[in-house]
């Protein structure tokens, strides 16, 4: 039984290894995520309060800064998820698999199959991202515009609302995480 227990273990540990790319992009998500709030409400000020005669140093002024906050919080938080996955994953993983599934598991995701899969699924995503937000902008543009104004009407805050018809500005202070 403790042999069995011990391959069981051994299964597990090189499933959580094999996942390491998806805890660190899970990490690097919660990291951007955690900043996209100050970014948008960033850009947000940058398009309405800024003179336009500052807004391009401004802009590159926060992207640095967020750059800044990206690239001290995102090792600790990766690190810490890499450091936490084996406690978190392993119970689930032994009391939802046999021996025998984590081996055709491990099977299937070392497979070529599985790794070209791997491969097209951001494509996939990107493809129907691409034609969901194409498909849906002219409705949806709207209500965010409307969304934004009796938000700021809300709060109190000036509503600045744009032209009718023209498109909302793009955000340039995003930072490019990406590495």
């Amino acid at each position: 039984m403790a042999a069995m227990a011990q391959d069981k273990a051994t299964l597990i540990k090189q499933f959580i290894d094999i996942q390491r790319p998806g805890i660190e992009s899970l990490a690097r998500g919660l990291v951007e995520q955690s900043s996209a709030p100050i970014a948008q409400a960033g850009s947000q000020y940058l398009q309405t309060q800024v003179p336009e005669a500052k807004r391009e140093s401004a802009a590159k002024a926060a992207d640095a800064e967020l750059k800044k906050y990206f690239d001290d919080a995102y090792p600790l938080v990766r690190d810490k998820a890499v450091q936490l996955a084996p406690g978190a994953l392993t119970p689930l993983l032994e009391q939802n698999f046999s021996e025998d599934e984590l081996k055709q598991l491990l099977a299937w995701i070392n497979s070529p199959l599985s790794k070209k899969y791997q491969d097209l699924n951001p494509k996939m995503q990107t493809a129907l991202t691409e034609k969901l937000v194409a498909e849906t902008r002219a409705s949806i543009e709207p209500k965010m515009r409307a969304l934004d104004t009796n938000v700021a009407k809300a709060l109190g805050a000036p509503t600045d609302a744009p032209a009718q018809g023209s498109a909302p500005a793009k955000a340039p202070a995003k930072a490019s995480t990406k590495k």
